[in-house]
């Protein structure tokens, strides 16, 4: 028992309101949100009534990237049938799919001018594909709109779906594909407890299984509890599904009522997370307490395209 995070050891003060949390560090501390930009972005995504991840889970950086016109579209609504003890997004029963976002969707990117738009949703398991069809429909809107924008989708698992759900997002070819393990496998049962960590990894694997030359990516929160040697394992199991990009960033408690803060890892930790992943051969890597995965897609992307060119000897 002694080797156990302390998440496993009572799994019953996980959640502890009452237990002191760690003073948060300057290096994550960032200014609320005021530019013309950030406004600009809050009426277009208002106007076509589109859900975002930056809001629903309270991200850090919304203000830098709605300044710069960049916003993560969660669709699907915003009530998820899971409960992660991390995630901001309420647990409930979901309405209906909405059968016109998918063209909401896509008139927004368009009106933003995204070069690079990111998807992701809550989970649906209450459909029978997982809402498979729904990314699907909504990535083909995109290209149809805004052919000359690259498209990154963040899905759930499809844990609870009928075979054939993951073939259908693959087939509409997004550019990237990317599914977060989140935290060790450790800390699932206090930190994930719907998902599975290997059904997850398999999921990813799968996908440069069905195509070969779509990017995968795949992150996880630091600061839950986890110890360096589980965040290596992690990388190494990644690497073996063969994940191309990995996001690492700080774990920020939503609320008293979710997972506490177990520390806030310095920035150093992170530069040597990050040495540590680029030498067990991703081909793009971010790593720092802000990091999110969706946090400079764009840029990073472009950068994902390069490495490769570079690994192949073609640039």
């Amino acid at each position: 028992m002694a080797d156990l995070p302390p998440q496993l050891r009572h799994p019953e003060k996980a959640h502890r309101p009452d237990q002191a949390q760690p003073k948060k560090p300057s290096w994550i501390r960032v200014k609320a949100p005021t530019s013309e930009g950030y406004k600009q972005t809050r009426d277009i995504l208002r106007e076509n009534r589109l859900s975002t991840v930056c809001e629903e889970a309270g991200c850090p950086n919304v203000g830098e990237c709605w300044s710069q016109g960049h916003a993560t579209m969660m669709i699907m609504g915003e009530i998820c049938t899971r409960g992660c003890s991390f995630c901001n997004v309420q647990t409930g029963k979901p309405n209906a799919l909405d059968v016109f976002e998918p063209g909401r969707v896509a008139h927004a990117v368009q009106k933003l001018g995204l070069n690079h738009v990111v998807l992701t949703s809550v989970d649906r398991d209450d459909l029978d594909d997982g809402g498979a069809e729904h990314f699907a429909q909504t990535i083909r809107a995109i290209r149809h709109r805004s052919p000359k924008s690259t498209i990154e989708v963040l899905t759930p698992d499809f844990l609870k779906s009928k075979p054939g759900a993951l073939e259908t997002v693959v087939e509409a070819r997004p550019d990237v594909f990317n599914h977060n393990l989140e935290t060790v496998p450790g800390l699932y049962p206090t930190v994930r407890p719907g998902a599975r960590y290997f059904h997850s990894l398999r999921l990813l694997q799968r996908v440069k299984e069905l195509d070969p030359a779509m990017f995968t990516k795949s992150g996880i929160m630091v600061g839950l509890g986890e110890d360096r040697q589980g965040v290596l394992q992690v990388m190494d199991d990644m690497r073996a599904a063969d994940i191309d990009f990995m996001t690492i960033g700080q774990y920020l408690q939503p609320t008293p009522k979710h997972h506490r803060v177990d520390r806030f890892v310095t920035p150093e930790e992170f530069e040597s997370y990050q040495r540590a992943a680029f030498g067990k051969g991703f081909l793009m890597v971010s790593a720092t307490p802000l990091t999110r995965s969706s946090y400079h897609a764009g840029d990073d992307f472009a950068q994902l395209r390069d490495a490769r060119l570079k690994k192949l000897g073609l640039a």
